[in-house]
């Protein structure tokens, strides 16, 4: 606060449509990025997962102020095939928005798996069926599919008065043909992505954060930086990994394209991708014997 708000960002930026996502090819994972940490994961074989879901227009309690969108959701919520489950990383309002749970109970009101302490805040959008999780817990939804809760370097709050009461981490999604996907949440860089790497690699599809970085003095111990994030890529063994959490919420300093440009400046030949938003990757996976 002191230091400012830092760059200024653009109020609304209207970005090319894209098609609804169509199923996933055989041996694939169809990954539709939707803004933020919000994205629709569609295994073949397996479930269709939705991950910290917001489609609100400010990731705040409050509606007339807090960090509001600098573009709509890359594809509507109906738009997107019927989930089998929500993964909620942690209850920060930008990966937690009751507005949206509360849609998605008119929407068949999927199950929940979350971390420790969040059951109580899920239930009050109406969806009840929840999964509570400590980290290297794992829940196995219908037909088998394991969904392991993951350490993270961040912390929780939606209050002054509730820091850290509710669990914060990650997800690594194991399908029963064998498909391993990644999906951050939100964290800052540390060991816990080589142990995760170790225990629960390779992935074919990790979602990497690559925003909300600046200033480093105070960000780098809740967020990762571009660097941090190609970091992250490697020690997770990810085959493939997608940017996620930059471009639609003001929450730092830095310039609204500087992430993906820091990124695509340094990846090389590392598969790290960049998607627009609404866009559908779709990444083969190594089916299990």
């Amino acid at each position: 606060m002191v230091g400012g708000d830092g760059a200024r960002w653009p109020r609304r930026i209207t970005d090319p449509p894209q098609p609804p996502p169509a199923p996933p090819p055989p041996g694939h994972v169809a990954i539709t990025a939707i803004g933020h940490a919000s994205f629709c994961i569609a295994i073949d074989g397996g479930p269709v997962l939705l991950t910290d879901p917001v489609w609100s227009e400010r990731a705040s309690p409050f509606r007339a102020i807090g960090p509001r969108r600098a573009r709509a959701p890359g594809q509507a919520l109906d738009a997107l095939p019927r989930a089998d489950a929500v993964l909620l990383s942690h209850c920060h309002y930008d990966h937690c928005d009751i507005g949206t749970l509360r849609q998605l109970v008119r929407m068949g009101a999927p199950p929940v798996v979350t971390g420790l302490g969040n059951a109580a805040l899920v239930r009050q959008s109406g969806l009840e069926e929840v999964a509570e999780l400590d980290w290297w817990q794992a829940h196995t939804l219908p037909g088998g599919h394991r969904i392991t809760y993951l350490p993270m370097h961040h912390g929780s709050a939606r209050t002054l008065w509730d820091a850290c009461r509710r669990l914060w981490g990650g997800f690594a999604i194991e399908s029963v043909n064998g498909a391993r996907v990644f999906f951050c949440g939100d964290s800052a860089w540390g060991p816990h992505f080589a142990e995760i790497g170790e225990r629960l690699g390779p992935f074919d599809a990790a979602l990497v954060p690559i925003g909300a970085y600046d200033p480093r003095w105070f960000m780098s111990s809740v967020h990762m930086n571009p660097e941090e994030a190609m970091q992250a890529h490697h020690a997770l063994r990810a085959r493939t990994s997608i940017a996620m959490h930059f471009g639609v919420f003001k929450l730092t300093r830095e310039p609204i394209d500087e992430p993906p440009q820091r990124l695509r400046a340094l990846r090389g030949d590392a598969d790290f991708r960049i998607p627009a938003f609404g866009e559908t990757i779709s990444v083969p996976f190594s089916r299990s014997c």
